[in-house]
């Protein structure tokens, strides 16, 4: 395995639709290798999600996952599509590994469901909410060419990390 150079807000793949990955692709060895130089990088990164066009490749494939009591599992979504969005949103705070000490305010809905391919090309539907649905809709603006700053409504939030952990980070204060 091997980690991954990340794409800096300014890189043209972050700014393009990804493509949908052909589903004879996914059992290919390269592929299941990428999926895994994706996972170490977004682990060395500290990061709990990573798109493929964060990595320089403009396919339609997303990694996630948050360990702890508010956490999520490991999720792999290949030529995911969110199908349901929950009426209620919330704003909370947002980063990315995309966009280097940077974290504001996103209003996001607080659940979703979503329909994708797992890494064996097996075809699922999954409910996430919270957390987990912030991530799965952050993630997925990556494949569309967006970024949390597009999504952002009050571009006053917008703080340097320093700043917010100095600020604006409290005990409850949750950060995608």
């Amino acid at each position: 395995m091997a980690v991954l150079k990340i794409a800096k807000l300014g890189t043209p793949t972050l700014r393009q639709v990804a493509q949908v990955v052909p589903p004879d692709k996914i059992g290919q060895r390269s592929f299941q290798q990428f999926i895994d130089d994706m996972l170490e990088t977004m682990e060395a990164a500290e990061g709990i999600g990573l798109a493929a066009p964060q990595v320089f490749q403009s396919e339609q494939v997303t990694v996630m996952e948050c360990k702890g009591e508010e956490g999520f599992p490991l999720t792999i979504l290949i030529n995911p599509q969110i199908v349901g969005f929950s009426p209620v949103s919330a704003e909370g705070w947002e980063g990315c590994l995309s966009i280097d000490g940077l974290r504001g305010r996103v209003k996001r809905a607080v659940g979703v469901r979503v329909k994708f391919l797992d890494r064996d090309g097996k075809s699922h539907e999954l409910d996430a909410t919270g957390l987990y649905a912030v991530c799965i809709q952050h993630e997925l603006d990556h494949l569309q060419g967006r970024v949390f700053l597009d999504r952002m409504s009050d571009m006053s939030t917008l703080t340097q990390l320093e700043e917010f952990e100095k600020y604006w980070r409290t005990e409850h204060a949750e950060v995608i």
